[in-house]
């Protein structure tokens, strides 16, 4: 009796353990799936807008069941992403790794040469463009654009703004602010934007132009202020917050939230974490994080997708032209 017992737990354990492999799998691209943990890494520090979606992503991968092995988060942010770059690109032919992207993808081998050419690695999937705004801490007594334009003209290189990394996106948009409104601040490097937020609501750092997922913490506990949108149109989570462009400034800059790949990756991989992120791109949880943290969902994948990163490389090319002129 005891062994009729033995004998049929064993038998639906083993029923289980199968019916979830089918599961995590069957609408995935059939054939090819991963036979071992799939490095997800992170061309940032922890913390920050990067580190948070792709470990969210990695949540939802394994909660949802759409991967047979499991997503491993490895945070390369040392040398701006040139990390992370260079590990991926000596990984060539690897099915097992995977990288999240922020726009560092083009400025870290356009500013140094690491040996990196973009145009190697293998598209997987954009998931979102993310935005940017300035914020001011609540307790700075600057309610509006006008006002910290003044106060930072008056304070000059004693006004900090923090931002993550040295050539990336804050830095970028930093300098887009200074030449606009004829400015000249000094800008504090971090590894990750949640060190940033921290540091502007603890009074170290004057301002941010913080991701609103790395603020909204912050921002809704009353600590931190946003002053202006550097997007086409206002944010749905901050609807009293005016566009650059609406105050008479062009001043738009968003982030690409993706995944590539190394350099000759398998075409059956490619199609596997294509078809997986395609899924996860689709699922409820997703379209409220994107709509509660203000991204602007595009999905978008294949020789589309790497015509986009190279256009944008391109216009990266020019913005950092723009601010090596500027300093000369």
């Amino acid at each position: 009796m005891q062994n009729n017992i033995t004998r049929r737990f064993m038998m639906a354990a083993t029923a289980s353990v199968a019916l979830f492999a089918t599961t995590a799998t069957s609408a995935l691209a059939e054939g090819w799936a991963p036979q071992k943990p799939v490095e997800m890494v992170i061309m940032a520090g922890q913390g920050g807008g990067a580190d948070r979606l792709a470990r969210m992503f990695q949540a939802i991968i394994q909660k949802e069941g759409l991967s047979r092995m499991p997503m491993l988060p490895v945070n390369m942010g040392g040398g701006s992403g040139a990390e992370a770059l260079r590990y991926l690109k000596d990984k060539e032919g690897d099915a097992h790794t995977i990288m999240a992207t922020l726009n560092s993808y083009y400025t870290t081998p356009l500013r140094t040469d690491i040996g990196v050419n973009i145009e190697e690695f293998t598209p997987i999937a954009r998931m979102a463009e993310d935005t940017f705004l300035l914020w001011v801490s609540a307790d700075s007594g600057i309610t509006s654009l006008d006002d910290y334009v003044a106060k930072v003209k008056t304070s000059g290189k004693d006004w900090k703004m923090g931002g993550t990394g040295t050539g990336q996106e804050d830095s970028l948009l930093t300098a887009m602010i200074e030449k606009t409104f004829g400015l000249e601040m000094t800008y504090v490097p971090f590894q990750g934007g949640g060190d940033v937020a921290k540091n502007l609501v603890g009074n170290h750092i004057d301002s941010t132009v913080n991701n609103p997922s790395e603020q909204m913490g912050f921002f809704r506990a009353g600590k931190s202020i946003p002053l202006v949108a550097f997007t086409p149109e206002r944010l749905v989570q901050f609807p009293d917050v005016p566009t650059a462009r609406e105050l008479g400034h062009d001043l738009v800059y968003v982030m690409q939230r993706s995944f590539v790949a190394p350099p000759g990756m398998p075409a059956e991989a490619v199609a596997y974490y294509t078809e997986m992120f395609r899924q996860l791109s689709e699922l409820p949880e997703w379209q409220k994080y994107t709509q509660d943290e203000s991204l602007e969902p595009a999905f978008l994948t294949g020789n589309e997708l790497q015509a986009y990163f190279l256009e944008e490389r391109e216009k990266h090319r020019a913005i950092l032209a723009g601010m090596e002129d500027g300093s000369s």
